[in-house]
């Protein structure tokens, strides 16, 4: 699998995101920066976490107008993947690229900790090496991971099997105590309407190794890489 992350002033994820990519793939991603307009032939386009532009007037909202934002764009057009992880979420929403708004968090506190998440479909390009109804750990931190999407749109998204990630407890079940911001129906990432970009609160990135403290995140970049094989198969 070929991959590529994008990197703006204020992103600090984009190392460990690179390091998950290869860990899965065994091939080095691409690092592009913001003010490029082109991307190199890859499969998948990772948008990482971090506080892009100090999360100014909105988070993610001055790196959706990024110049390299262009080109993650026709990526995505073309069908092959992309994925936003926490700020990249955000920006992916800011960019039109994805449904939804990210807002502050319920409690107004910025939340940093372990959550669980279930996945809640598996047969996707993201999620095919979990299954469905799976729990996995995955750390969280952020200060507006609230998603919200009003009603029409909401139920769109759960009527066509978009919502990929939900936060859960450790047995699978929802509750206001496993959610940790506010987001409505507990979602954690959520698809486009072609399936082939996802974006998520969670960082799994983080969590892919035993020297983490486990290897729960390491199944969405396997997925990828399956995903990722098939095509060029």
């Amino acid at each position: 699998m070929k991959s590529a992350v994008v990197v703006f002033p204020g992103i600090n994820r984009e190392r460990d995101m690179a390091h998950a990519l290869k860990l899965a793939s065994g091939v080095t991603p691409h690092m592009v920066w913001h003010a490029d307009t082109e991307l190199p032939d890859v499969d998948v386009v990772v948008v990482p976490g971090g506080f892009s532009y100090g999360d100014y007037l909105r988070c993610g909202a001055i790196a959706a107008r990024a110049p390299i934002m262009d080109a993650v764009r026709r990526h995505a057009d073309a069908g092959r993947y992309v994925l936003g992880v926490c700020n990249g979420f955000q920006i992916l929403t800011e960019a039109g690229l994805l449904p939804g708004v990210l807002m502050r968090n319920a409690s107004l506190k910025f939340v940093c900790k372990m959550v669980h998440l279930r996945v809640e479909n598996a047969d996707t390009a993201f999620s095919n090496a979990y299954r469905a109804g799976q729990v996995f750990r995955s750390p969280i931190a952020h200060g507006e991971g609230n998603y919200f999407a009003e009603p029409e749109t909401l139920k769109r998204i759960e009527g066509e099997g978009r919502v990929v990630l939900r936060y859960c407890d450790a047995e699978g079940s929802r509750s206001p105590s496993a959610n940790p911001n506010g987001a409505i129906n507990d979602i954690a990432g959520i698809l486009n309407e072609r399936g082939n970009l996802l974006g998520m609160m969670p960082h799994p990135e983080n969590l892919v190794e035993p020297l983490q403290g486990g290897t729960d995140g390491l199944g969405l970049f396997q997925s990828l890489t399956r995903a990722a094989a098939t095509i060029a198969a």
